[in-house]
């Protein structure tokens, strides 16, 4: 734990002599580079299990469907695994038992090019998108020990009233009633500790299933960031985390090929158009998805959270 804590300091004191260019470029290889792991383990994995007698078949058009649809809202800032599970769940596509390594393994890559697209054209501080990168991928890794011992329910309550009361500032911040700013690209003060540790927060959690997508929006949005910021923070972090839980899934075989594959290969085409959207939208309409994706996310929080807590009686 010393060591991760130490790593993540020095990386965030180099990024602060970090042009925006210089440390985009990197992560941009950083990222490539995984991706390329990642295809080839994938690769490698699907042809040992042919051989193995353990048959898989192409994705039927229905999961690439699936990918398209999820991977296109999931680059808007709203999420993928939620919509995927309803989607695999409803159409009776993937086992309960698989749906989390299936989720994982296809998002990937669609992850990783919403990561290396917004990167780019998003110019966010380089002493503030590095350490929220760093600092949710400690979170994350720590996550399954600290956080699981904590009651389920109990996450998602306080999660779904916390971002119920994030989205009513926002809100009242646009039509002006509060002040807000919403315009910064990086951190500074004691804004920039709220954002490193929020975001370690939020990779805790993911865990459990709750998404860093939306509640990073909120937050970056009310630290007083452009909501556009929020996309190179909260997609280079899952960029950063997914291609390394999506191996394990595939070395455990704990996931459905086809429906994997079809998500991946759905999705990448989905995510440029849908980056090409958000690219062209003006700032005000993506202010009010934030407010829309908060609030959709926090009642599926408090409504997960009551259906949990009934059956615990």
């Amino acid at each position: 734990m010393k060591n991760w804590i130490l790593m993540v300091m020095v990386l965030s004191l180099s990024a602060c002599s970090l042009q925006s260019k210089e440390l985009s470029s990197g992560l941009l290889f950083c990222f490539a580079s995984l991706a390329l792991l990642f295809v080839a383990i994938w690769a490698k994995s699907l042809y040992r299990m042919r051989n193995e007698g353990k048959q898989w078949h192409w994705p039927r058009p229905v999961e690439i469907v699936i990918g398209a649809i999820t991977d296109f809202f999931d680059t808007l800032g709203i999420g993928s695994f939620a919509p995927s599970t309803a989607f695999f769940r409803l159409g009776k596509i993937v086992p309960d038992e698989l749906i989390p390594g299936t989720l994982n393994v296809g998002h990937t890559l669609g992850t990783i090019t919403q990561a290396l697209i917004f990167i780019q054209i998003v110019d966010v501080a380089p002493s503030t998108l590095l350490p929220m990168i760093l600092t949710a991928g400690v979170g994350a890794w720590l996550g399954t020990v600290v956080v699981g011992s904590l009651p389920r329910f109990q996450i998602q309550l306080g999660m779904g009233g916390a971002l119920l009361l994030a989205a009513f500032i926002m809100l009242m911040s646009m039509v002006g009633f509060l002040p807000a700013g919403m315009d910064a690209l990086e951190l500074t003060g004691w804004k920039w500790w709220v954002g490193v540790i929020g975001n370690f927060i939020l990779g805790l959690l993911m865990p459990l299933g709750i998404g860093l997508y939306a509640p990073c929006m909120i937050m970056v949005s009310l630290l007083g960031m452009s909501p556009l910021a929020a996309f190179p923070i909260m997609m280079g972090s899952c960029a950063f985390l997914m291609p390394i839980s999506s191996i394990g899934f595939i070395r455990n075989q704990k996931y459905l090929p086809s429906a994997a594959l079809g998500v991946a290969i759905g999705g990448v085409p989905a995510v440029l158009l849908a980056a090409y959207i958000v690219k062209s939208l003006p700032l005000d309409y993506v202010r009010w998805i934030v407010v829309v994706v908060v609030l959709i996310v926090a009642l599926s929080l408090l409504r997960s959270a009551y259906r949990e807590r009934r059956t615990m009686r």
